[in-house]
């Protein structure tokens, strides 16, 4: 069967694997794509049967809570493809990872990978992982928070967000938190944490976009205000409506079952990483030019 460009694009963009490597693999199969995607995860040379609009990078988030509740860990182990980010291999050494956290309380992710998980640290692990399953593999980033007086809550959509709360309440409460900050993304929990900087570059902005409106100086004013106390209310997690019930505010929601928000970390797999972008015909022409 006659191998054509469109059969190799397709085929590298469901597996991210080199023009060649996939014009190889297409070869062998003698055009069946699915056995040549097959055949390419068995040989190590694909990295994904990915779909369009699919996020910067792949990996998961991994929670660990102490037996008393009193400490939780939350770390994020990233990947190449989400094909390994699936793999029980993969989730077994995020899960190790954030035990490590849990139990040895790091300094940072050099710390970290110094620590044992068994007869082994957790970089040697890391290294035989990526050996293995052919991707590069890489803690990014955790948190280990121990609880003050408060209420632990984890809540994880998928293995792609977490987040950990701390709240004064119940166990339900907390996660009802955690729901909210996954599905928000609110910055802080309230106005007093916004950095001064973050909040004075901000109404800066505003003074400038109310300014080209034409208006007098106190009119102006009131309208940065309004503008600030809604950016606020966007930005923090008291400020917000509940996600489970729109009509009142977190902070109301709190109040009306004597209940307080101390803490929270939201980590998205992937969230602030660019992937490169790669241009197709470009490296066709480079391929017949040889270079």
């Amino acid at each position: 069967m006659a191998i054509t460009a469109a059969m190799v694009k397709e085929l590298r963009e469901r597996t991210g694997a080199g023009m060649m490597e996939c014009k190889n693999a297409l070869v062998e199969s003698n055009g069946d794509l699915d056995a040549a995607i097959e055949q390419m995860r068995i040989s190590g040379l694909a990295k994904a049967d990915k779909k369009s609009g699919r996020v910067a990078a792949e990996g998961t988030i991994a929670v660990e809570t102490a037996a008393d509740g009193k400490v939780v860990a939350m770390l994020e182990v990233n990947c190449e493809t989400d094909f390994v980010a699936m793999s029980d291999d993969f989730k077994g050494f995020a899960q190790a990872a954030a035990n490590a956290v849990l139990e040895h309380n790091p300094a940072d992710v050099e710390a970290l990978s110094g620590l044992s998980a068994g007869d082994k640290t957790i970089e040697e692990v890391r290294q035989e992982l990526v050996s293995k399953l052919g991707e590069n593999i890489q803690v990014r980033r955790f948190i280990r928070h121990e609880m003050n007086n408060g209420t632990a809550g984890v809540y994880k959509h998928g293995e792609r967000i977490g987040v950990v709360t701390e709240v004064t309440g119940t166990e339900e409460l907390a996660r009802d938190i955690g729901m909210h900050v996954a599905a928000s993304r609110p910055v802080c929990v309230s106005e007093a944490e916004v950095p001064a900087d973050v909040l004075a570059q901000e109404k800066k902005i505003l003074v400038a976009e109310a300014a080209e409106s034409g208006k007098p100086p106190e009119i102006i004013e009131k309208m940065v205000e309004g503008r600030i106390r809604k950016y606020l209310a966007d930005i923090t997690l008291l400020g917000q409506p509940f996600v489970k019930n729109p009509d009142q505010t977190v902070e109301k929601m709190l109040k009306s079952v004597d209940g307080q928000a101390h803490f929270f970390a939201r980590f998205e797999v992937g969230e602030g990483i660019e992937k490169k972008t790669e241009n197709f015909a470009e490296e066709v022409m480079a391929q017949v030019k040889g270079e």
